[in-house]
């Protein structure tokens, strides 16, 4: 299991590639990407000096592991186009929401090996977060294999499939949640008086650091917030302010517009 293969180049497929030539899990040529024009293709080549090729074919007959990496509604299509040319013992590996083990029977027969996983985009920079689940028919071995490969990236977590439809909202989706606290704490320190620069640099190490701080102390989140929260402080008031304008509860609505998206794409 030494070859990789991308069909498909967007900005997840990019993220991954990146992480794990950035980690040297496998050498440059030990991957192969396509994607549907040239300038995609050659857009990774510079970036990233893997071999590509404009035939999804092609990667299916090089690939151990082949990553599927174009939208929802590709998958049915290219799975058409390339099932009978990947190799026999292939692992087959879905990214894209409400893609689950069943469809993909449905293309490559119930003796496929299927993982079905969730990663996302901070994975370009080794710190994404990998949540997959996979069929019976991966063995312990593989299953060692494809942690090391999305651990190369980022952290990872199995699952089970009846909850992989909730992870977008919680993991996939939600980055971009993050931007935008972060993008409105920048706008609060320009308002301020602080330079735009600066001001993204303060909130961003903030968030970066709070998350570390969840992961590491093992902490509740709540006993974190109460630990900055000083009795009569600025922070109290800041709390307030935020509870005032249902922030976890907008949250919360964000989150459950994004599982009824994916149950909405999962079902056509």
């Amino acid at each position: 299991m030494n070859t990789i293969g991308f069909i498909g180049c967007g900005k997840m497929a990019q993220a991954m590639i990146a992480g794990i030539i950035q980690s040297s899990f496998v050498p440059h040529d030990s991957i192969l990407v396509s994607a549907k024009t040239d300038s995609t293709c050659k857009l990774v080549h510079n970036a990233y000096k893997v071999p590509y090729t404009l035939e999804n074919r092609k990667v299916a007959q090089f690939a151990d592991i082949l990553i599927l990496a174009v939208k929802p509604h590709l998958y049915a299509s290219v799975l058409d186009e390339i099932k009978l040319d990947r190799k026999k013992d292939a692992i087959v590996v879905t990214i894209a929401a409400g893609i689950d083990l069943e469809f993909m029977y449905t293309y490559l027969g119930e003796e496929a090996k299927i993982i079905r996983s969730m990663p996302n985009t901070p994975s370009l920079v080794g710190e994404g977060m990998t949540v997959f689940c996979h069929s019976k028919q991966v063995t312990k071995e593989e299953m060692k294999f494809i942690k090391s490969l999305f651990s190369s990236f980022g952290s990872v977590q199995v699952m089970e499939e009846k909850l992989m439809d909730y992870i977008p909202a919680i993991s996939g989706s939600s980055p971009a949640y993050v931007y935008m606290l972060i993008e409105a704490m920048g706008d609060g320190g320009v308002r301020s008086g602080i330079p735009r620069d600066t001001a993204y640099k303060l909130a961003a190490q903030a968030v970066l650091g709070a998350a570390k701080m969840v992961l590491e102390t093992g902490k509740h989140p709540g006993r974190l917030k109460d630990e900055v929260c000083t009795p009569g402080g600025a922070t109290i008031e800041a709390v307030a302010a935020l509870e005032e304008h249902k922030f976890r509860g907008t949250i919360l609505s964000a989150m459950e517009a994004c599982n009824q998206k994916n149950r909405e794409m999962k079902a056509k």
